[in-house]
C-alpha cells in the first residue's frame, strides 16, 4: 500500500510539472535567429535571441523582447547628413517618418571602408498563420556600436575634403525616423517551420548605420555645426531560427 501511495504521489507531481511546462509553452516563445542580408557594395550579419509572450485566445499574437548584435560592412558608401532638423521639414516624432527630405542641407561623407558592430535591445511582433508560417516585425530600441575607424571624402557646398579618421557614433537610441541617434537595425520577416525547432525565414532589412568625422564638420543654415552622418541601407536576405 504504501508503495501504490508513493507511486501516486510521484505520478502526480509528473503530471504537474507537465501541465506546467505545457502551459508555458502554449504562452511563451524562446528562439534565436542568425540572419544575413546583403546589398549594394554592403552586407550585414546578426544573431539574436527573442522572448516572446504568446497573447490571444488562440495565441497567435506574440509581443516580446531581445538582443541583438549586428554586423555592418560596405565599401564606399555615402553617409548624409543625419539631424531631423536639418534631414526633414519636421522633426516631430512620428510625422517626422512622413516629412518631406530638405535636400539643400545635405553634406555626404564617403566612408571608404565602414565596419560596424552593434549590440541592441529590441521589440518583436508576431503572428502565427497557421502551423507552418510565421511573420513578423522587430527592432532596435537602444544600444552600443563599436567599430572601424577609416578615411573618408567629405562634401560640402561643392568641395571636397578628405577626412582621415571617420568613426561610428557610439550611442543607439530609437526616436522615430531621423531622429534615431547611431545604428539601429529593423526586419520585417516571412518563417517556414522545417521542424518543431528549426525554422527558415526571408527577411527585408531597413539598417540605419551612423558616422561621425573628428577633423571636419559641417557648417548647417542655421549657423550650427554638424558631425553626424546616417547611411540607410535596405537589404533583402534569408536565416534560420532556433526555437529553445
Amino acid at each position: 500500500m504504501k508503495h501504490l501511495l508513493c507511486f501516486l504521489a510521484l505520478w502526480i507531481i509528473c503530471q504537474k510539472n507537465i501541465c506546467a511546462q505545457e502551459s508555458k509553452k502554449n504562452t511563451v516563445n524562446r528562439f534565436a535567429d542568425f540572419t544575413l542580408t546583403g546589398g549594394s557594395s554592403e552586407g550585414s550579419a546578426s544573431v539574436s535571441y527573442v522572448y516572446n509572450w504568446r497573447l490571444g485566445k488562440k495565441r497567435k499574437i506574440e509581443v516580446g523582447l531581445g538582443l541583438r548584435l549586428t554586423s555592418y560592412i560596405g565599401t564606399k558608401k555615402d553617409f548624409i547628413t543625419a539631424p531631423a532638423r536639418l534631414a526633414r521639414s519636421t522633426s516631430v516624432p512620428f510625422l517626422v517618418v512622413f516629412a518631406a527630405q530638405e535636400e539643400q542641407n545635405f553634406d555626404t561623407l564617403v566612408v571608404q571602408r565602414p565596419l560596424t558592430f552593434s549590440t541592441n535591445a529590441t521589440i518583436n511582433l508576431g503572428y502565427n498563420f497557421n502551423k507552418r508560417f510565421y511573420g513578423g516585425f522587430n527592432i532596435d530600441l537602444i544600444g552600443l556600436t563599436l567599430g572601424r575607424n577609416t578615411s573618408g571624402v567629405f562634401k560640402s557646398n561643392g568641395t571636397t575634403t578628405t577626412e582621415p579618421k571617420a568613426k561610428p557614433s557610439a550611442f543607439n537610441l530609437l526616436l522615430t525616423g531621423d531622429n534615431d541617434l547611431g545604428s539601429l537595425n529593423s526586419e520585417f520577416f516571412l518563417k517556414y517551420k522545417l521542424s518543431s525547432r528549426l525554422n527558415i525565414k526571408a527577411v527585408y532589412q531597413f539598417l540605419f548605420v551612423e558616422y561621425k568625422t573628428t577633423t571636419l564638420s559641417q557648417i548647417a543654415p542655421d549657423g550650427t555645426t554638424v558631425n553626424r552622418f546616417r547611411n540607410k541601407s535596405n537589404q533583402f536576405g534569408v536565416g534560420i531560427s532556433y526555437f529553445l
